[in-house]
């Protein structure tokens, strides 16, 4: 049974920095595309960052230059190095994978192309 389990998330001011985890558990993460979304409270879930099974990125556009998504395959953990963090970043934040090499599925919600995702870790930005 695939497992993911995100950590790391806190309460910082505004221009601080956070670093979240996932740890994946159940299957060979190393082929598996992975990604970081996030959900604001009243407001949908939102792709925040993908990761390729050969290290490709991508990154929602309010992110990008502040956030890098990065894995660790002998340890089986994502990453999310999150810098200059802003108030509108405060979110439940959620790992996922998908059974498949290439993420396709950053701007294409409810699923974004995801087959498993894991729990969530909640980071609040204060101004």
């Amino acid at each position: 049974q695939v497992q993911l389990v995100a950590s790391g998330g806190g309460s910082v001011q505004a221009g601080g920095s956070l670093r979240l985890s996932c740890a994946v558990s159940g299957y060979i993460y190393s082929t598996y595309c992975m990604g970081w979304f996030r959900q604001a409270p009243g407001k949908e879930r939102e792709g925040v960052a993908t990761i390729d099974a050969d290290d490709g990125t991508s990154y929602v556009d309010s992110v990008k230059g502040r956030f890098t998504i990065s894995k660790d395959n002998a340890k089986n953990t994502l990453y999310l190095q999150m810098n200059s963090l802003k108030p509108e970043d405060t979110g439940m934040y959620y790992c996922a994978a998908a059974r498949g090499s290439y993420c396709y599925g950053l701007h294409s919600p409810p699923h974004y192309g995801m087959d498993y995702w894991g729990t969530g870790t909640l980071v609040t930005i204060s101004s």
